[in-house]
């Protein structure tokens, strides 16, 4: 069984937690974690920016951040996913995507972290973008905000 625990800065607009359960559910499912504990994290620029900061020793603004708290070789999976609602706000204009799809990649990239995907050279990224999209495809995440 994966447990999905949401929670979002009260000062923000969080998105659907049934929504948010059933994208990280299938991505992790589809990738073959059976069992885990997953923390997803809905906040501001400032929160990401002081863990990327902490834990990174990286001074930029960032939209998804995602901690493994366990090791790589267990079987079930414990980790955390923070992402700035902020940044996907921007980000979804920048990239003129609808704000839902945007925050519904934002979830399946901090997912497919979790499980170890990278995204530091050109083939890691085009993984991870090929690995997003066929996932945004199987999922709705039209219904992230109602």
């Amino acid at each position: 069984m994966i447990s999905i625990q949401v929670e979002s800065d009260p000062d923000l607009d969080g998105p659907q937690k049934s929504t948010v359960d059933s994208i990280i559910k299938h991505v992790l499912e589809s990738e073959g974690v059976q069992k885990g504990r997953i923390t997803l994290i809905f906040g501001s620029d400032e929160l990401l920016s002081d863990l990327k900061k902490k834990y990174f020793n990286k001074n930029h603004l960032t939209d998804v951040i995602a901690f493994r708290l366990n090791e790589d070789d267990e079987t079930d999976l414990e980790g955390e996913i923070y992402i700035s609602l902020p940044r996907s706000v921007e980000n979804a204009a920048k990239f003129n995507e609808p704000l839902n799809r945007e925050l519904g990649r934002l979830l399946v990239h901090g997912g497919l972290h979790l499980m170890g995907y990278e995204d530091e050279s050109k083939n890691d990224k085009k993984t991870m973008t090929e690995k997003e999209n066929k996932y945004l495809d199987q999922v709705d995440w039209e219904s992230l905000y109602d």
